[in-house]
């Protein structure tokens, strides 16, 4: 999750060789190896590019992304994806060396997010000290850091303080935590586990639990419910496009997935559009608002699904025009995902400074866009670099 989950380390490095479509059947992931599939990489990236533009305040070039057009946005794609490639890699690690080092290979990556968080934040913080602007500390959330260094910092250590746009990092701080016993639960018993994690969610959407923050408030991403669509991913990777012997892909399906994004999309619009907000009926809207993010609305949920459903069906998974052109960029962000997050925070912070000091014409948000997509597939292709070059050679001490 946020990561390659070591898939170079597990596939060789060679992670696009012959990739395997995801129909695969109960149990058989914990035997067979897969090769990475395309889509995965490629929606995962996109989505750091649709999050990296939807962090710029008041960028237009944010109506390129998903979040004006249906309920759920690149954060639900995020963690879905995560939840697959985690499932996918993590079995091969059990599959070659057993269950110690699956055990051991999700804590490294716990550590190695946990530690990313604390760099990230207090990068922001020093961001916002070097732009000397109070209004800029306030918007990212790191004004109670300068001030109160100490009690701050000891808050960020044990996750309960996080500035804005860090919240998904200790989110998946705990999901990686608790993913080898996840995972052992889905390999083992694939639809209880999935029946037991939509019982944890009904239960806050019922009950609204979640965990504290400091100074104030509750987690943004709540990870009792959005554990949910983790277990989702790696439920459906691990037991193919079926249900209690139904199959999720089926035409009436996708057919009633279709209708429901173009509803949604409907809606979505009327927020901005006032003609299609004046159509939408009053007691249509109090039955669905608030589409709460942080709880993970069942709205937003079923909007995903239907997306994954959709691309499940018609979207090869070896098509080679993912290899190609910007695509290929895409790809690269989504193999370094971590790395490629946090940049995109410090970039987007840095990104609404310019425009808020300088300009905020048209032609100044698509320069900045556009070279901070740059800039992101630039050291996303400058790690794997990298990365394939360190492997070449024997450790020194």
């Amino acid at each position: 999750m946020l990561s390659d989950c070591s898939a170079g380390r597990l596939n060789g490095g060679n992670l696009h060789r012959n990739p395997a479509p995801l129909t695969i059947g109960p149990g058989k992931i914990d035997s067979v190896p897969f090769d990475r599939d395309l889509r995965l990489d490629l929606c995962r990236g996109l989505a750091l590019w649709c999050v990296f533009l939807d962090h710029i305040p008041n960028n237009v070039f944010s109506w390129l992304t998903l979040r004006h057009y249906g309920f759920s946005d690149a954060t639900e794609v995020f963690m879905f994806v995560s939840g697959v490639t985690c499932a996918l890699n993590y079995s091969d690690v059990r599959r070659l060396d057993g269950w110690p080092s699956v055990i051991a290979h999700t804590l490294l990556r716990c550590w190695q997010i946990y530690a990313a968080f604390l760099i990230l934040t207090v990068a922001l913080a020093v961001v916002a000290y070097g732009s000397g602007s109070d209004r800029l500390a306030d918007e990212a959330n790191v004004k109670i850091l300068l001030q109160e260094p100490g009690a701050s910092l000891v808050h960020a250590a044990i996750l309960m303080y996080r500035p804005v746009n860090t919240d998904v990092l200790p989110t998946f701080v705990l999901f990686h935590f608790s993913f080898a016993p996840a995972l052992w639960g889905i390999l083992k018993f694939p639809n209880g586990s999935l029946l037991i994690s939509a019982f944890i969610y009904a239960l806050v959407q019922l009950y609204g639990w979640n965990l504290p923050e400091w100074p104030v408030n509750q987690w943004y991403f709540n990870p009792l419910a959005w554990q949910f669509l983790v277990v989702i991913g790696a439920w459906w990777v691990t037991h193919g496009y079926r249900i209690f012997g139904r199959d999720i892909v089926s035409w009436p399906v996708v057919v009633a997935a279709i209708a429901y994004l173009g509803i949604s999309l409907v809606i979505t619009l009327s927020w901005e559009i006032e003609p299609l907000a004046a159509a939408i009926p009053s007691y249509f809207a109090r039955l669905i608002y608030p589409i709460d993010k942080t709880d993970l609305d069942p709205l937003r949920l079923l909007h995903f699904l239907a997306i994954a459903i959709v691309v499940a069906r018609f979207v090869p998974p070896n098509w080679q025009a993912f290899a190609r052109g910007g695509l290929k960029g895409a790809i690269r962000c989504g193999e370094r995902s971590l790395e490629t997050y946090c940049a995109g925070v410090v970039l987007s912070l840095l990104a609404g400074v310019y425009l808020t000091e300088v300009s905020n014409s048209i032609t100044t948000q698509f320069v900045v866009s556009a070279a901070g997509i740059a800039l992101l597939v630039l050291l996303a292709t400058c790690t794997t670099w990298i990365n394939k070059r360190s492997r070449q050679h024997p450790k020194l001490l």
